[in-house]
């Protein structure tokens, strides 16, 4: 596995352009975290990494082995570790006492999200434990590190690859190999998708996200020069227009992308990476060729400066943002809440760069640990320094493992919607215990003499002399016994306020559900006679409604009133779908829209860590919206309080 030549190191040219490239990648990956909405694709910044980190690492190894004839496994491993341990540490460290002080969800997994990062399994933890990487509500403290998790395990494969590539001959049938394997990874992402599998298994795979690496390492094997070949001539005009308009042309696809792609979309699994990685090869070839004018261009100072401290940027941004949203929350906006977070990255990923991460490349991590307990070797201000890493680590260390001893185990939107299962799962079980009650032969004559109206109705006189119910002033609200009510698990999580608000109403509302799902449900209680007098629909968070399914539920309902629950979320499709039930609403006699999201918007502690799901304060809130929208479909002075018929 390793040559027997001298332990000279190696002093391989730097490729120009290549800074340039990773402080465009972590300025998309930036700007989509931090305004989503503003660069649905800047996702695709990871993917331009991927190629990135590819092709280098190859070229390194390459240029290895013409210098000592071999590769050293044990070496190169230790010099990833340098590279990648120490800043990753400190992030884990800091930002996990940083949480301690905010609690609650942000604490959520913690133990299971450090051990998946410190093992480089963080992606495979985060499928496994049910993880939605597209999802803002509750996001985990360390998601990013997954595609870092992603490159280490590339890393422990590659020198392998290389070693065995070399007895191939030619650079050409080295490079189909990497090509191959990149394309099978590739092909797994599409056929996945096809095949309805979750986006996020389909995005943090290792084996379905690899293809970038393994195309930037083909790429690598065949551009790298031949043992003994001359230095290439200068680049004549001609070719540095070509390469810059390559370049440009490149860009303006990554470009394109980043602002039309949908995330966790067909198209950007079945299409989309596989372009933009293209794109980024393109891209990285055009900038790397030596003496390219628009590699020295892409080297710019301020692109040089973030490109060579993009790991950290890129390892801080993320749990820095999570943590200052959970701290402002109702408080904070996105522009301030990008301004604070930005702000700390940046400083926090300086100061790594400059005291941490170099410090630890340059004299080892072995080394440097025992320069830190050598105070004399160092000057008044490196005393400085290592005294306050030594503070910070005083600090961090009990504070982390306090954080995972408090770590909750569910998230405030979990406990919200598991409260809600368990209320559903007593009706449900109640009702159950009532059907076998009335079919027992010994309470059949209780049965016969139970009243038939549960609310007291009887009959007495209005000051006209007529008989007739009592009736309470003002508009009616039906029975919960006329109501049917569909939903997902914002419904869910209310449904204890809705059962104490409409006694008897029947609700079948469960996690993830849509539109779609409720058309089905809807036709078969009318199929089956189950189908009650009025119908309430809250069906338009987990994803856009389609009218046609708007006019199915409408068709199935008959002459029902219905009530549609509008959506309250921060995701993309939410305006859209409220903005579709309202028209819908308005079309169509016999239909009202509830306002869930303008009654519970701004309302303190009404909804759960996610800003989605309802506490029991926002419980009620949800059931009074339901309410007062039934009242919406009264005519005054209907003793039942049916709706007209519709015209």
């Amino acid at each position: 596995m390793t040559s027997a030549l001298p332990r000279t190191p190696a002093q391989p040219g730097r490729f120009g352009g290549l800074d340039g490239l990773r402080a465009i990648a972590v300025g998309l990956v930036l700007i989509y975290h931090f305004f989503p909405h503003a660069l649905p694709g800047g996702f695709l910044g990871v993917d331009i990494f991927f190629a990135i980190s590819g092709f280098l690492i190859t070229s390194l190894l390459l240029r290895e082995v013409e210098l000592r004839g071999g590769i050293r496994l044990g070496a190169f491993w230790r010099r990833r570790a340098r590279r990648l341990l120490p800043a990753l540490g400190l992030v884990l460290l800091v930002c996990s006492s940083l949480a301690l002080l905010i609690g609650g969800d942000i604490l959520v997994g913690l133990g299971r999200q450090i051990t998946g990062t410190a093992f480089f399994v963080s992606n495979w933890v985060f499928i496994a434990n049910g993880a939605d990487y597209f999802a803002r509500d509750t996001p985990e403290l360390f998601r990013n590190t997954w595609s870092l998790s992603i490159e280490e395990q590339f890393y422990i494969l590659l020198p392998l690859l290389v070693i065995a590539l070399l007895r191939l001959r030619g650079r050409s049938s080295r490079a189909v190999l990497l090509t191959l394997l990149g394309i099978a990874s590739a092909a797994l992402m599409v056929m996945l998708s096809q095949q309805g599998a979750d986006p996020t298994r389909i995005y943090f795979g290792s084996d379905t996200h690899t293809f970038g690496l393994f195309w930037g390492a083909a790429l690598a094997t065949l551009v790298h020069p031949r043992r003994g070949a001359e230095s290439p001539a200068p680049l004549r005009r001609s070719q540095q227009v070509l390469l810059g308009a390559l370049a440009l042309s490149a860009l303006g696809v990554i470009a394109w992308l980043a602002c039309t792609l949908p995330e966790g979309s067909p198209q950007s699994f079945e299409g989309g990476f596989q372009l933009a990685i293209i794109a980024a090869l393109a891209l990285v070839w055009a900038v790397t060729r030596n003496g390219a004018a628009i590699g020295r261009a892409l080297d710019v100072a301020p692109l040089r400066w973030v490109g060579e401290r993009s790991y950290g940027i890129y390892l801080w941004h993320w749990p820095l943002l999570i943590i200052v949203t959970a701290a402002l929350g109702a408080a904070g906006n996105p522009w301030s809440i990008a301004l604070i977070a930005g702000g700390a990255t940046i400083v926090a990923a300086t100061l790594s760069y400059r005291f941490v991460e170099q410090p630890v490349r340059r004299f080892g991590l072995r080394r440097s640990l025992r320069l830190a307990f050598r105070p004399s070797a160092y000057t008044p201000k490196q005393r400085g320094v290592t005294i306050a890493l030594g503070a910070v680590l005083l600090l961090t260390l009990p504070a982390t493992a306090l954080a995972i001893a408090r770590a909750p185990e569910q998230t405030s939107a979990a406990a919200a919607i598991a409260r809600g299962q368990e209320a559903a799962d007593a009706s449900a079980q109640n009702s159950a215990d009532e059907a076998d009650r009335k079919d027992s032969p010994s309470d059949g004559a209780k049965d016969s003499e139970a009243p038939t109206d549960s609310t007291d109705q009887k009959d007495q006189k209005d000051p006209k002399g007529q008989k007739g119910p009592k009736l309470p002033p003002g508009p009616l609200v039906p029975r919960g016994d006329s109501i049917s009510a569909l939903g997902d698990s914002v419904m869910l999580a209310s449904l204890p306020e809705l059962e104490t608000a409409l006694p008897g109403i029947e609700i079948d509302a469960a996690v993830s559900r849509g539109m779609g799902v409720g058309v089905e449900l809807a036709d078969e209680w009318a199929a089956s006679g189950r189908l009650r007098p009025f119908l309430v629909v809250g069906l338009g968070t987990n994803g856009p409604v389609a009218p046609e399914d708007l006019d199915a539920i409408y068709r199935t309902a008959g002459d029902r009133p219905i009530v549609l629950v509008n959506a309250h979320a921060d995701r993309d499709w939410i305006p859209g779908v409220n903005e579709e039930l309202t028209r819908f609403a308005r079309d169509h006699r016999g239909v009202v829209v509830a306002d869930w999201t303008g009654a519970v918007t701004g309302v303190p502690d009404a909804l759960a860590g996610d800003d989605i799901h309802p506490n029991p304060s926002g419980g009620e809130i949800y059931a009074d919206s339901v309410k007062r929208a039934l009242e919406e479909l009264q005519s005054p002075g209907e003793a039942r309080g049916f709706a007209l018929p519709r015209r």
